[in-house]
């Protein structure tokens, strides 16, 4: 079982900003996984849900970003879960939108979402970075992140999320590799979908 947990702020005046793409990841995740509905338990909306074959428990924490690591780190010793168990969806400021990395461990950019959690349960967690891209103003970053996407990103958003849809099962399965594999490609069409199989030792395509 892993811990998937996506990172924003509740409350509909920043539903649709640039910080909540952790949020926005998951809705779109779970609407096409067929997960449970949304219950709330840690200061969370919580979904079980079956990503490839791995089981999951999805997690929007209900906190406020800055305080994310209170929700995780209930969750984590509920489920009896280690940190390499745990993949956060979270926004980056310093990745172009449409860019996605994957990584375990390191810091956490000045995140303060990441930071929290890490105060709670320590680095050795999976991060999916996804790119928001930057202000040209430093000064203007704070409200950057805080507001909605225009127009042109949102048109991207969807393919954004089909793409981590096909390699967060990947990396659930300790493929790694080719989770960053399919992320590192615009057009995944001919990648494996999120149905993986979990019986493989090595992906298909």
């Amino acid at each position: 079982m892993w811990l998937v947990v996506g990172l924003g702020n509740p409350g509909s005046a920043y539903a649709a900003t640039r910080h909540n793409i952790g949020f926005m990841l998951m809705d779109a995740l779970r609407k096409d996984g067929g997960w449970s509905p949304w219950r709330k338990k840690f200061d969370s909306e919580l979904a079980d849900g079956d990503f490839g074959g791995t089981p999951i428990i999805a997690l929007k924490p209900q906190t406020f970003m800055n305080l994310s690591g209170i929700a995780v780190s209930s969750a984590m010793r509920f489920y009896k879960l280690p940190p390499e168990r745990l993949l956060v969806l979270h926004d980056d400021l310093d990745l172009p939108l449409a860019t996605m990395k994957l990584k375990i461990g390191g810091g956490n950019g000045g995140h303060n979402g990441l930071r929290n959690i890490e105060a709670h349960i320590g680095s050795l967690f999976w991060r999916l970075r996804l790119g928001i891209g930057r202000p040209a103003d430093k000064a203007q970053v704070h409200d950057y992140v805080l507001s909605p996407f225009i127009n042109a990103e949102k048109a991207e958003l969807p393919a954004i999320f089909d793409r981590a849809g096909r390699a967060i099962p990947w990396l659930l399965q300790g493929q790694a590799d080719y989770a960053r594999n399919i992320l590192a490609h615009s057009n995944s069409q001919s990648l494996p979908n999120r149905a993986a199989n979990t019986n493989s030792t090595e992906p298909e395509g």
